[in-house]
């Protein structure tokens, strides 16, 4: 690893640091993490690249990406499931991974959100020693999350740390729409007055203001009593499709409330739960859109996290006040007037682009550049069924020619005294009856059901 960081400063390890461990404290399949000190003396960690890594992931996300079109193509049920957009956003994310300076600027960004909480911390980036393989961050001490034994030999409050957690997930994705993708439990560090330190800012998710509020108003159903609110908000997050039996939903969604809600989260079965919520998502093929893969994930590896530190925390006694409050945020006159300056600023850019707009589709259309189809396929049996009954106007018309036809001949002609003409009018006469037989069955076969 020192290579690395003389190949990216250019210079010696010992002129970029004061002291360097070359033995790591954590090792990941993307890079490594070693104790430093500053030329002045202040204690860092310094996050390390692993050669050819790049390379290595650039790869195995070609091979995930075929898989998955190949899957979309030859199975209805990948492409239903969106595997192919899974394998895009996976593979986003896994390259920012490889970014050191974009982790750092993430670092930063958190610090900048949580200024003046005292019950989380984010440690200092030093951009002198940073660059995009090399990552320099204060070094933060405390008690890892999951030893449970150093915390109650260090008299800290368990309880306490779950709550502050709890609080910390639901700011990042309510309130700044930023959060920390990656919570195991090694990238937190619990100090004194319950203070959470966070490290390990190299996954991240962003949440859009539309699925924010979506994500509030699903929040509030399913902390309701009321089951209808409930599928609703499951159809606004696009997990149910069109096609799934509403009523059945609802008693699904009817019977895992009742056996889960309100208990605390340390008395339930994990794998009867999965068991239990897999069931319903086969029975429904309902899936999750893959922008909320990222974000589900981090919240059960956080509530699993609280579980462990507190197994009586009830997350919804911090969940619904959060989302309560959320919505009179929303709803408030600040809320209603920020989106309705938004919808001014909206409505006065549509107001200035809209006759550039015009302009350019009338010369189109002048120029011949630009074609409109219209195809009403909701009327597409009503059309074929008018084609039919015209196809059979029009044999009936021939028919009556053909009778018509044949009574001006037999008035005209003697029958046994021209042979040939006579075979020349039974032949039409035939013909005439055979047309108008068919016409006279495909009406009748019209009318069946």
């Amino acid at each position: 690893m020192t290579s690395i960081i003389e190949s990216e400063f250019g210079q010696p390890v010992d002129a970029v640091f004061g002291s360097f461990d070359p033995v790591p404290l954590a090792a990941a399949s993307i890079g490594q993490v070693h104790a430093a000190t500053l030329r002045d003396g202040t204690p860092v960690v310094v996050k390390v690249q692993r050669p050819g890594v790049i390379d290595q992931i650039e790869q195995d996300l070609q091979i995930l990406n075929t898989l998955a079109t190949n899957a979309r193509r030859r199975w209805p049920v990948a492409d239903e499931y969106d595997v192919v957009g899974l394998v895009h956003e996976f593979s986003h994310t896994l390259r920012a991974e490889t970014d050191y300076i974009q982790e750092g600027r993430n670092a930063e960004r958190f610090s900048a959100n949580f200024v003046g909480d005292e019950t989380v911390y984010f440690p200092r980036v030093f951009w002198e020693e940073t660059t995009n393989r090399v990552l320099t961050l204060e070094r933060i001490d405390g008690i890892k999350v999951d030893d449970l034994a150093a915390l109650e030999a260090a008299g800290l409050d368990r309880s306490r740390v779950a709550v502050n957690g709890a609080r910390m997930v639901l700011k990042m994705v309510f309130r700044d729409r930023f959060f920390h993708a990656d919570p195991h439990a090694g990238n937190f560090f619990i100090q004194p007055g319950e203070r959470i330190g966070v490290v390990d800012f190299g996954m991240v998710g962003t949440v859009g203001p539309r699925v924010q509020e979506q994500l509030v108003w699903t929040l509030l159903a399913f902390t309701s009593e009321d089951p209808d609110r409930q599928v609703d908000a499951l159809y606004e997050l696009g997990v149910a499709g069109r096609h799934i039996d509403r009523a059945a939903l609802k008693r699904d969604v009817e019977h895992l409330r009742a056996r889960y809600y309100g208990r605390p989260v340390g008395e339930i079965a994990i794998r009867p739960l999965v068991n239990d919520v897999l069931g319903v998502v086969r029975r429904h093929r309902l899936h999750l859109p893959a922008g909320y893969a990222l974000l589900l994930k981090t919240v059960l590896m956080h509530e699993n996290l609280v579980t462990r530190l507190d197994p009586s925390f009830e997350f919804t006694a911090v969940l619904v006040p959060y989302a309560r409050g959320m919505m009179v945020r929303h709803f408030s006159p600040i809320g209603w007037g920020r989106s309705l300056g938004q919808a001014g600023i909206d409505l006065a850019r549509l107001g200035l682009e809209l006759p550039q707009q015009l302009r350019r589709l009338l010369s189109s259309l002048e120029r011949g550049d630009a074609e409109f189809a219209i195809r009403p396929s909701g009327f597409d049996p009503l059309l074929r069924r008018l084609e039919r009954i015209a196809n059979r106007v029009v044999l009936g018309i021939v028919a009556a020619a053909f009778v018509v036809a044949l009574a001006v001949l037999l008035s005209a002609y003697h029958v046994r005294s021209d042979p040939q003409t006579g075979a020349i009018l039974i032949a039409g006469l035939v013909l005439a009856s055979v047309v108008g037989l068919y016409v006279a069955w495909s009406i009748l076969r019209s009318g069946r059901p």
